[in-house]
């Protein structure tokens, strides 16, 4: 019985380690988040039907500053109403940057510091110079209530 439990242990231990080195720590638990990610990744680069066109809500006085420096600093790479540009950026309304998975945090890391390609093919995110916090912020806003809108909360 116990030679059993230790060969159930190494086994889980395998496949843990399987999962780490295949990348799916970056998603635990489970990893879907990176296929849902890989098909729309695909289907937006290979020609195919695009996403549909995202629902722009009534915004906050915050979100509409944001929408304003999110022109100026986001939209070449992001997209207007960020739905992402094909070969140059992904769309920030999309699940995978749901507040559950890329906290607020997580955006203004983005700005500051760049980020490092992990969900998309895209390439390396550089830092963006020239954005306050106060614009930071109102940026985050904007993301997130048009996200919201889009059914992604």
């Amino acid at each position: 019985m116990a030679r059993w439990l230790l060969y159930g242990g190494l086994a889980i231990g395998v496949l843990i380690l399987l999962g780490w080195s295949t990348g799916m720590h970056r998603h635990w638990p489970g990893g879907m988040h990176h296929q849902r990610m890989d098909r729309a990744d695909t289907a937006r680069t290979s020609g195919e039907a695009p996403p549909p066109e995202t629902v722009v809500p009534a915004l906050s006085a915050d979100a509409r500053a944001g929408e304003t420096a999110f022109g100026r600093a986001c939209a070449a790479c992001h997209g207007q109403h960020a739905a992402g540009v094909d070969g140059a950026g992904p769309p920030l309304v999309h699940v995978i940057y749901e507040p559950g998975h890329h906290a607020d945090f997580a955006f203004l890391r983005a700005i500051r510091q760049g980020v490092r390609a992990h969900h998309w093919r895209f390439g390396d995110m550089p830092a963006i110079a020239g954005v306050s916090d106060a614009e930071a912020a109102s940026i985050i806003a904007y993301v997130r209530e048009l996200q919201r809108a889009n059914g992604i909360d």
